[in-house]
């Protein structure tokens, strides 16, 4: 028996496992505080965050030598917001923040307390918005992305962004905890 006209496709030459990854090594340990921090806007929680950060720089892992070098940060926060929306999907439960930190942590630094709650708003305000308008006020705001650029990583138009941005901050603006106080004049 020949083994000649075996039915499994050549083997490709290609290149030694290890032999690229000090190279993500070294990208995912540069990205990961941003990353974690993108994440954190996009799910509320920090260790909801680091898991699909996690998630993600796993897949990316995986196609590393294939994704060009220069699109690689637009491929990752691709990566990131797209395994965001799957994960909300999968999921489908509302996420409830805590609204307030327990009273020994509030008060530990002075000033510190009010900074923590204006967060905690913030962050209920943002879980309150529908995924995708998060992730444009996210990647618009706190990743100083410009318009073109967040609808290249939600493969959308540059008008759905626009849409997104107007609503998500029409929402912000009326959400309760983030409303000004009266300034004491009736208008």
């Amino acid at each position: 028996m020949s083994h000649e006209s075996s039915h499994e496709p050549p083997h490709e030459p290609r290149d030694l496992p290890g032999q690229d990854d000090a190279g993500f090594t070294a990208f995912a340990v540069a990205a990961w505080p941003r990353l974690v921090r993108t994440a954190q806007l996009l799910t509320g929680d920090f260790h909801e965050a680091e898991d699909l950060v996690q998630t993600t720089l796993a897949k990316v892992y995986g196609r590393w030598r294939r994704v060009p070098r220069e699109e690689m940060d637009l491929y990752v926060r691709r990566a990131l917001v797209n395994n965001n929306l799957s994960r909300l999907r999968r999921k489908r439960v509302v996420h409830l923040l805590t609204p307030v930190l327990p009273e020994p942590l509030r008060h530990a630094v002075a000033g510190h307390a009010e900074a923590v709650e204006q967060r905690t708003t913030l962050l209920a305000a943002l879980a309150d918005l529908p995924p995708r308008q998060r992730a444009v006020m996210v990647l618009r705001y706190w990743e100083d992305l410009s318009e073109p650029e967040i609808a290249a990583v939600l493969h959308c138009s540059i008008g759905t962004v626009k849409t997104h941005a107007r609503r998500g901050l029409a929402a912000l603006r009326s959400h309760p905890g983030l409303a000004l106080p009266p300034t004491g004049a009736p208008r």
